[in-house]
C-alpha cells in the first residue's frame, strides 16, 4: 500500500470523516473511499460486491470476496461523541455514564466558575463560548449535542451549529413553554421548521426523572435510542 494512500486514510480519520480502504490481498493494490463515495451504494457494490456494502454499513473491517478475489476492507468511522453545552450538575452526572458506554464526552461552557477541571476530571472541558469552541472541535453526524445551560446566549448558537452539522441527536433542556420560546427565537433567526422539529425537548426519555443523575440517565438513554432505533423527536 502506498504511503500517500495511508496518509490520506489517516487524515480522513483525524478529521472525523468516515473512510474505507479496499485492499487486494494478493497484490496489495488498494483503493480509498471517502465519505461521499461511501454513501454511493452502487459504487461500493461495483468495487467490492454486497459484502463490501455490508461491511461499510456495519462499520466492521473484514475479509471479503468479490469476483474471485480476496480483499481486506478496512472501515473507519468516527467514534460516537457527545458534546454537552453547559458545565452543570446534569453534565457532571453524564461523565461516568459516557465512560461506561465508551462515548467521548466534550463539555463546553464559557462560565469559568462552572467549567473547572475539578468538576469535570477525565473529559475534554472547554471554558469557551460555543461560537469559539464548536468550529474548532467540529460537529458531525456521529455527534450527539445537548444544550443544558438555560441561557439563550449560550444554548441558541450551539443548537444552530448542531442542526447545521446534522448531528444525529440534538436535545435541549427546558420545559415545553421554555422550548416554545426557544423555537420562536431560532425560527426568527432563519432555522426551518423541519430543522427545529429535530430538537428533542423536553430533553431525555420520559421516565419521570427529577434529580440531575436521573435526568442524565434519561438523556443518555434517549441518545442511544435515537442512534440505534431512530427514535422520533
Amino acid at each position: 500500500m502506498k504511503l500517500a494512500l495511508l496518509a490520506a486514510f489517516n487524515a480522513e480519520r483525524a478529521a472525523r470523516r468516515p473512510v474505507a480502504l479496499l485492499t487486494d490481498i494478493a497484490t496489495g493494490d488498494a483503493r480509498l473511499f471517502k465519505a461521499a463515495e461511501l454513501a454511493d451504494t452502487a459504487a461500493l457494490e461495483a468495487a467490492g460486491g454486497s459484502d463490501f456494502v455490508e461491511a461499510v454499513q456495519a462499520g466492521n473491517s473484514r475479509v471479503i470476496t468479490h469476483d474471485g478475489r480476496n480483499f481486506f476492507a478496512t472501515i473507519a468511522r468516527p467514534p460516537l461523541r457527545i458534546v454537552a453545552l453547559g458545565a452543570v450538575h446534569i453534565s457532571q452526572a453524564m461523565v461516568p455514564l459516557a465512560k461506561l458506554l465508551s462515548l467521548d464526552l466534550v463539555v463546553i461552557d464559557p462560565r469559568t466558575a462552572f467549567a473547572t477541571p475539578e468538576r469535570f476530571a477525565g473529559v475534554t472541558l472547554l471554558a469557551e463560548w460555543p461560537d469559539e469552541a464548536l468550529p474548532r472541535i467540529g460537529l458531525d453526524a456521529d455527534t450527539a449535542f445537548v444544550a443544558l445551560t438555560h441561557d439563550p446566549k449560550i444554548d441558541d448558537p450551539g443548537l444552530t451549529a448542531a442542526l447545521a452539522a446534522s448531528c444525529y441527536y440534538v436535545g435541549a433542556l427546558g420545559s415545553r413553554k421554555t422550548h416554545a420560546r426557544r423555537v420562536e427565537r431560532l425560527a426568527a433567526a432563519g432555522i426551518s421548521a423541519d430543522q427545529l422539529a429535530r430538537i428533542h425537548a423536553p430533553i431525555g426519555l420520559d421516565i419521570g426523572a427529577k434529580s440531575p443523575e436521573e435526568i442524565a440517565l434519561s438523556i443518555m438513554a434517549e441518545i442511544i435510542a435515537v442512534r440505534r432505533k431512530g427514535a422520533p423527536a
